[in-house]
Order: C-alpha cells, then structure tokens, then sequence
C-alpha cells in the first residue's frame, strides 16, 4: 500500500500555505511513546493533558510535545523537563526556555497573554528566560498519528542530531502528515516538508541570520493559511528572505478567494489573491484514511505591488 507521503511527492502536491496555525507555541518534553493525540495518550499525565488543551483553546496557543532523538524511553521518576514558548508574529518574535520537574507549572501560565505576544507569565511561572542557544528544529516523529511521520521523521531527525546539529527535537503533531519529514523551524516559525538534512540545516543557518529560506517552505505558523501563500509569493517575487520585515495585514474575501495585503518593514505593500483549489486526482489525505480525499491547496493567482493612494481605493 503506498504511503500518503509518497503519493503526495509522486503527484507534486505544492506545499506553500499548508503550516499549523499557531501564533505562539508551548513545547513540553515527555519522554516515551506517544499516542494519536498526545497531549492525552502519553506518560503525560492525561488530566494535565486535557487541562492544557482547554487552557489553550481560542489563545492562538499551540500545545505540542517535544523529547530528543533516539530511544524513547522513559524512567518513570520525575525528570528535568525542557519546555520553550515561542511567539512567531513578525517584528515581535521571541523564544524563550525553562526547565521543570512539575509539568503542572504549566498551568499557572497567562496563556492568551503569551498568545498575543506577553511572555512574562512564562518567567513568573517556570522561571523563563530569553533562549540564547541554536534555532530550534522540531521534526514531527509521531508515528501514531500517521506512519509517514515516524518512517520518514524519525530517520531525518537522527540524521541531523549525529551529524551535531543543535537544537534538533521531535514533535507530536505538526500537521499534513502526508508532506513528511515535516519540521517547524524556531523562533521564526516557518514550517517545511518533504524535508532533507539539507534543507534543515539550511533553514537552522538561516534562522540564526535573521533569514527565511523558501525551499520547501509551508508558510509561517503566525498567519492562515492563504496568508502564508501570500507571504511566500511575496519573498519570491521581491527576492526579500530577510525574517521580520513582511507582515500579512489585511486579508479580505472567504474562502474560495481571498485578496490579502501584504506589507514590508519599509512601507511597500503587495495585493495578493489567493483562490483555493483542490488537490487532483483524489488521494489518501493521510496513510489511515479510509477514502481517498482532495485536499485544498493555496493558489496564487495574481500579485501586483500597490502603491499607498490606491490602498485607500
């Protein structure tokens, strides 16, 4: 049975504006197996599981967890966590780190105010501070969710950490199992799949540079996603891979078509429109589906820099 992986590769599905959604992400480490949905079926405590997903919910919030590459066992005694918050809306970006041994410590976050920028929850609650260390790579290995990610995840992230990348950690779930190796590059927040050593190696180095690199790129997670295809045009046809200085900030139109304003630190502006397609022919939208399905895709359908008197037209 073909993998939906390999699928989506053979039939050249693009990947431009099919990231999570996420404007701020809260990673926990948990060691050992994960389940479907981890947050609940992990050595996690499945109370402070679903507690963090409430918490969560309607913040702009995303709750994922993170271990290190290699053996997943765990040693059933309480263990020093790593946890990050990272806030990914351009021109206000950051990444910050703590460690605990009490997962609960969680709870006691402001998490709409970390949603909408604030981290200082984070240093009251866990004792955070500003990361200083390497831009972080999360490769989704969650094999549970669909084997793509664990067959193709799993090997790509033990790649990267023997060859001494730093910052390399796998994650439960990042979305479009069937774009695997998936990996979500902090603090910028710029998603990739189909996903090689290279790439990531690249993006990591770039990230460390203030800068964006748009091969196999699948957005930002701080936009929708008809504005990471409008964000990801842009960089191309301005030839501008500087992180921080495009914002998407207008976006008119429902779906199927959206006209989308996006701005630079400098003052231009682009109009953007975005229409949404289906993936053809049908497809396995993931390797357990039980019906083939026709995903949406993210066209680009024209895109014209404007200047400032007509923006008021």
């Amino acid at each position: 049975m073909s993998r939906c992986a390999t699928v989506s590769r053979s039939l050249e599905e693009p990947v431009p504006g099919t990231a999570a959604t996420a404007r701020t992400w809260l990673l926990l480490e948990q060691s050992g197996p994960w389940g479907a949905k981890a947050l609940t079926s992990s050595h996690l405590d499945p109370a402070l599981g679903r507690a963090l997903e409430a918490a969560a919910e309607g913040t702009g919030v995303r709750v994922a967890l993170i271990r290190r590459p290699g053996r997943h066992a765990d040693p059933g005694t309480p263990q020093l966590r790593q946890v990050y918050a990272a806030h990914t809306v351009p021109g206000r970006v950051w990444l910050h780190g703590a460690t605990t041994r009490d997962p609960r410590r969680l709870l006691d976050l402001d998490l709409a105010a970390l949603g909408a920028g604030d981290p200082r929850s984070f240093g009251t609650a866990l004792g955070g501070r500003p990361h200083r260390g390497d831009p972080l790579a999360l490769v989704c290995t969650n094999g549970k969710r669909d084997r793509c990610c664990a067959l193709l995840g799993r090997p790509l992230a033990a790649e990267l950490d023997a060859s001494g990348v730093r910052g390399v950690w796998e994650v439960t779930h990042l979305g479009g199992h069937r774009f695997s190796p998936t990996v979500l590059v902090l603090p910028y927040g710029y998603a990739y799949g189909r996903a090689e050593a290279h790439t990531v190696k690249e993006a990591l180095h770039g990230a460390q540079e203030g800068r964006v690199v748009v091969e196999g790129c699948r957005g930002c997670s701080a936009w929708e996603r008809p504005g990471q295809a409008a964000e990801l045009a842009v960089r191309s046809a301005a030839r501008e891979y500087r992180a921080g200085v495009l914002s998407v900030v207008r976006t008119d139109g429902a779906a199927p078509r959206w006209e989308i304003t996006v701005a630079h630190a400098d003052g231009r502006r682009w109009r953007v429109t975005v229409a949404q397609g289906a993936s053809l022919p049908p497809r396995p939208e993931s390797c357990d589906a039980s019906v083939l399905g026709a995903p949406a895709r993210m066209d680009v359908v024209a895109l014209r820099e404007v200047r400032p008197t007509a923006l008021a037209s």
